[in-house]
């Protein structure tokens, strides 16, 4: 009766977690298109779906909501549900949709999404051969194979968004970068900008009017007779052209020029907006979180680097040996098993809540950068698996997090996968991806005032 009730409350947040993400679609990221496939409003939801309920199933293992067999089920089910769909069916429909968009394979095109697919196995098959993450203990399809090449994919993604965001965010939120911008700049540069669209209208004004003069021509003088005269006529319209021609790229050279100005005057706008909002008691706050941040991501390389270079992984959660460390340094009693688990309890919810509204924030501007009537589809059948990759990869690194205790389930349930491995890649990448971002953010913080002086 016991294992009936459990089902009935894993099923009815997986039927909320399903119309979530079907809202989602609906409201975020297909409001604009008028044409909808249902199949991919479907797989999305139910990946999403399917996804939330891994992180329902870690908070439920933490606080200990329903039977322990009960929730080693739901734990089997679902990870066999989400590696069915990023392996066999997102695959399968983002051929299928591929093929559909290309006018000569319409006939074949069940064929010829086979074919993609079958490539796209061949390569995610060989994606495991480079990495210390093959057992030969398990067959394969087991769990065990999919899950181990999902979660290098996965961690891999999860890292390059990491390291990106724990430059970016400080750099963001800081008034230590922002351009000292004056109304001044503003003006001088709005009237550049104005000068040159006078410029363009004018030489265009001149084009115009060359063009009914030679008409004119045409229609009030006959066409000229004799040698001479066609000599003549032949050598002015060849004179003629040039010099529209010349303008005309005089022409093009001042809209390029215009639309430079436009972009940079938007920027000088922007940043003279950002000097002002960091003044206020808000922008005050968010220039705090953005030293703090700059702090966390100094320590976060500084740990990556010496897991890297020392190849050690830790074996404690950090709550439970930060609160160790704590307790040993002031020598005070203090229950630190009891208040680990809560204080572990409330980390993984924040990590939780925070890895699932920045993806789809993430997702949401990438979808509006590069989708189209006839790609939408395919996009969202690409972002609805690097979903799931990065939500079956977070339980491999969240693991981690958690009191050893509560880890031994998870362990069962994903197999004897190479936890350490996938902790070293992710510093690898993770320092990789932010000494990256710290160059590329560097670069152009330098070249906007060389820019602005250019223009």
């Amino acid at each position: 009766m016991s294992f009936l009730i459990d089902s009935g409350i894993m099923v009815t947040s997986q039927v909320l977690f399903f119309g979530f993400g079907w809202l989602f679609f609906m409201r975020k990221l297909f409001k604009d298109y008028e044409v909808r496939q249902y199949v991919v409003q479907v797989i999305f939801s139910v990946t999403f779906a399917f996804s939330c309920t891994m992180f329902e199933l870690i908070i439920f293992e933490i606080l200990g909501v329903l039977n322990s067999s009960s929730r080693y089920f739901h734990w089997k089910l679902n990870l066999c549900v989400i590696l069915l769909i990023l392996v066999f069916m997102v695959p399968f429909y983002i051929g299928y949709f591929v093929v559909s968009n290309i006018r000569l394979l319409h006939r074949q095109k069940l064929l010829f999404a086979c074919v993609l697919w079958l490539t796209f196995m061949y390569f995610f098959w060989k994606l495991g051969d480079p990495f210390p993450i093959l057992s030969p203990k398990h067959g394969i399809l087991s769990i065990e194979q999919l899950i181990s090449r999902v979660g290098v994919i996965g961690v891999t993604l999860m890292a390059l968004l990491s390291g990106f965001g724990a430059v970016n965010c400080p750099y963001t939120y800081m008034s230590y970068f922002l351009r000292n911008v004056t109304d001044a700049d503003i003006l001088a540069l709005e009237r550049r900008l104005l000068q040159t669209m006078d410029m363009i209208v004018s030489k265009k004004k001149r084009i115009a009017v060359a063009h009914r003069t030679m008409f004119q021509r045409g229609e009030v003088h006959n066409k000229p007779t004799g040698f001479w005269g066609m000599i003549k006529s032949v050598t002015t319209s060849v004179a003629g052209s040039e010099n529209l021609s010349l303008i005309q790229q005089e022409v093009d050279a001042l809209e390029e020029l215009s639309r430079q100005l436009f972009l940079e005057t938007a920027d000088l706008h922007a940043t003279k907006e950002r000097i002002e909002y960091s003044k206020t008691f808000q922008g005050k706050y968010f220039n705090f979180l953005g030293y703090f941040f700059s702090i966390y991501c100094v320590w976060k390389i500084f740990m990556a680097t010496i897991n890297i270079v020392f190849d050690r992984v830790g074996k404690t959660d950090p709550v439970t040996r930060g609160i160790e460390i704590t307790v040993n340094y002031l020598g005070i009693q203090f229950d630190v098993k009891f208040w680990s688990q809560h204080i572990s309890f409330i980390l993984v919810g924040i990590i939780i809540v925070t890895s699932i509204r920045g993806l789809l924030i993430t997702l949401t501007k990438f979808f509006y950068a590069i989708s189209s009537s006839k790609s939408s589809n395919v996009i969202v059948l690409l972002l609805a698996q690097i979903m799931g990759m990065y939500f079956v990869s977070s339980v491999l690194l969240i693991r981690m997090s958690m009191p050893l205790e509560y880890r031994t389930i998870i362990t069962e349930v994903l197999g004897e996968l190479q936890f350490n491995f996938y902790h070293r890649w992710f510093d690898v990448i993770f320092l990789v991806s932010a000494l990256s971002s710290i160059l590329f953010l560097y670069l152009a913080h330098k070249q906007a005032p060389e820019k602005h002086m250019a223009l």
